[in-house]
């Protein structure tokens, strides 16, 4: 069994070895990514996985609770974020009521907070009020409907320099790592060397201080489409579908359940 990790030592990692992060949403995925990863990530993205939802954003702050207490239960000696829903962070008394909630309801080590320089007051206040925080820069997904889309950053002047404040800003506050997400590579690695907390990418390139995938993309699960920075270690959906059509020849054709599978 791996030994848990702290935000000392997710901290004493920056710049000797590189973090790992994958999203989970219950108890069982949980279990067996633990082994292998540093931290879960409870992600927003639930909705989008297993909810059919075009976005983030009808995710709820009980939701959020339910699922990290379940991948809580699966990965009792992982570090587990849970990812702050749209519309539970608006003011900072708000922050703080939201993720006290999480932190009595669940065992979560720490919490995700999208947003920039102007949401450094808000991070600071949760920080000065015990909640550990990790910050999120770049591609913001609950920002989608506002922003018009899905929108790279880095490409231009302006948003490029936006980023390298946004996450300044977050790690002053007190977070204590960020990830950043949907810029260039550049981008990232301009703002993984400034800072110096830890930056874990997805959709920025290799010169982060780790990186972190959703499940369902990466294994292979999800077959809608595939985002441009996702490798995929498995073609979950064709291993599941040829299980099941396996299962339901077998029991058509008489062949299950059979004696073995039987009580005497």
């Amino acid at each position: 069994m791996r030994k848990k990790e702290t935000i000392s030592s997710l901290q004493s990692a920056k710049k000797s070895r590189k973090l790992t992060m994958i999203t989970a949403y219950d108890a069982l995925f949980a279990s067996l990514f633990a082994t292998e990863v540093d931290m879960i990530l409870v992600g927003d993205s639930l909705n989008m996985s297993f909810g059919g939802r075009p976005d983030t954003l009808s995710a709820t702050l009980e939701q959020m609770i339910y699922h990290t207490e379940a991948v809580c239960n699966g990965a009792p000696e992982t570090f587990v974020v849970c990812d702050m829903p749209f519309g539970s962070t608006n003011t900072k008394e708000e922050a703080l009521a939201n993720a006290v909630e999480v932190f009595r309801r669940t065992r979560a080590d720490a919490v995700k907070i999208e947003g920039g320089a102007k949401r450094a007051d808000l991070v600071a206040h949760l920080v000065d009020n015990g909640i550990a925080v990790m910050g999120h820069v770049g591609l913001l997904p609950q920002s989608v409907r506002s922003e018009g889309g899905y929108r790279v950053k880095g490409r231009d002047e302006e948003s490029f320099r936006t980023v390298l404040e946004d996450a300044a800003a977050i790690e002053r506050a007190g977070a204590f790592a960020l990830v950043i997400e949907g810029v260039t590579p550049e981008l990232a690695a301009m703002v993984t060397e400034e800072a110096s907390v830890p930056v874990i990418g997805i959709g920025a390139g290799a010169q982060t201080d780790g990186q972190v995938l959703v499940w369902s993309d990466m294994l292979g699960f999800f077959e809608e489409f595939k985002p441009k920075f996702v490798k995929r270690y498995m073609d979950g959906a064709a291993l599941v579908k040829e299980a099941v059509k396996r299962f339901t020849e077998d029991v058509r054709e008489g062949r299950f359940p059979a004696e073995e599978h039987c009580y005497k």
